[in-house]
């Protein structure tokens, strides 16, 4: 009997459940496909964490720190007022020439206090004039100072401080504005200043930007009165 030879089927043979799938991008199996994107989205969220780890950029103000004081500094110098409208500061009291004057301005007072003005001796009711163009800001009383007047010049940048009058002029009044050489008000004793020793205790402050008629740096007013004429 002549040998049986095997025969071939003429059907397609079935792929074996073994055989890998394969996905359609560059015939790469599937699994490694995920890999690959399992991957790549672990990248991502790594970077993403690692930025949000970073530290935030601080903050700088540029408003810079004030520092306050608690009493004005006091200046001691030969600073010279010189507003635009005023031209020299005028002596404030009647018939007193700058010979005359005396510098007492750091003369020591009690409670440590230094006197920051000078002192212009003259006959009880000698007339006080105003040093420049102003204003009456305040008129008050106070122990030390008994009556005084505070005056702003134009600018508002100095006040002129007449103190231990006898009385004011007929009619003054705050806010009123007065002239160079207008008369204010009159020489006495009045506050702590002794009966037997009139005068007008006369003092000049630059101000501060609140413009606070009691608050300012005290400047010595004998170098600019000494120069007027």
């Amino acid at each position: 009997m002549p040998p049986r030879w095997p025969v071939r089927s003429s059907r397609a043979r079935r792929p074996s459940c073994r055989s890998r799938r394969m996905s359609p991008v560059g015939h790469m199996p599937v699994r490694s496909v995920q890999r690959v994107m399992l991957a790549v989205l672990l990248c991502i969220a790594v970077g993403a964490c690692t930025a949000s780890q970073q530290p935030a950029p601080v903050e700088t103000s540029a408003e810079p720190q004030l520092s306050t004081a608690s009493a004005p500094a006091k200046t001691s110098g030969p600073a010279t007022p010189s507003p635009a409208s005023a031209g020299p500061l005028l002596i404030p009291v009647q018939g007193v020439a700058a010979s005359q004057l005396s510098d007492t301005f750091g003369d020591a007072r009690a409670q440590g206090r230094e006197h920051d003005a000078i002192d212009i001796m003259a006959a009880r009711g000698t007339p006080v004039l105003a040093v420049a163009n102003g204003h009456i800001e305040k008129l008050f009383t106070s122990k030390p100072g008994g009556l005084t007047i505070y005056q702003f010049e134009p600018s508002g940048r100095y006040a002129y401080y007449y103190a231990h009058l006898d009385r004011y002029a007929d009619g003054l009044a705050e806010k009123q504005t007065v002239r160079r050489g207008q008369v204010i008000g009159f020489v006495g004793s009045t506050g702590n200043a002794s009966p037997d020793a009139p005068h007008l205790h006369f003092s000049i402050f630059e101000l501060g930007p609140e413009r606070q008629w009691w608050k300012g740096t005290a400047i010595n007013p004998y170098p600019v009165l000494s120069q007027s004429q």
